[in-house]
């Protein structure tokens, strides 16, 4: 991303993530409050996050095929919530790597469509120029043989 380079740019990518912060935070407050979505979209990426988190720790440290007890309901909701910030914020970010390259992508199509057109204009005043140079070789031909017909 040439964000670097362009200070516009640079700013409008700091201004999305300022925006999407207070935003995935008032999402996690409203999953907070509402059951529905506490228990229908914070709950169970939590606890898949959990199961799988601990089960690699166990793996790690030797334990094999040790149960794995699930999260209370509010540390699973608070987890939730926090998964699903943390989805929305990684979302935003996609969404602008996609929005930059495809703006990239048009500039240098663009560009390159230029390019081709100017190749080509170019091509076509050589063509001029050829077809400009042989009228007027033959025409020097021409004055040449009046000219020493003419002695």
């Amino acid at each position: 991303m040439v964000v670097g380079a362009f200070p516009i740019a640079k700013l409008l990518y700091l201004g999305i993530r300022q925006i999407s912060k207070p935003l995935a935070n008032r999402i996690k407050a409203g999953a907070r409050r509402s059951e529905f979505f506490r228990t229908y979209v914070c709950l169970p990426p939590a606890q898949v996050y959990h199961w799988v988190e601990m089960r690699s720790k166990m793996r790690i440290m030797g334990f094999r095929g040790a149960v794995i007890k699930p999260l209370n309901e509010d540390a699973a909701a608070e987890l939730g919530a926090e998964l699903l910030g943390e989805a929305i914020i990684f979302l935003i970010g996609g969404g602008c790597l996609v929005a930059e390259y495809s703006r990239q992508a048009t500039n240098s199509r663009r560009k390159e469509e230029e390019m081709e057109a100017r190749l080509g204009s170019m091509e076509a005043e050589i063509a001029r120029m050829g077809l400009l140079t042989e009228e007027l070789e033959t025409r020097a031909r021409v004055a040449e043989r009046q000219q020493l017909a003419g002695k």
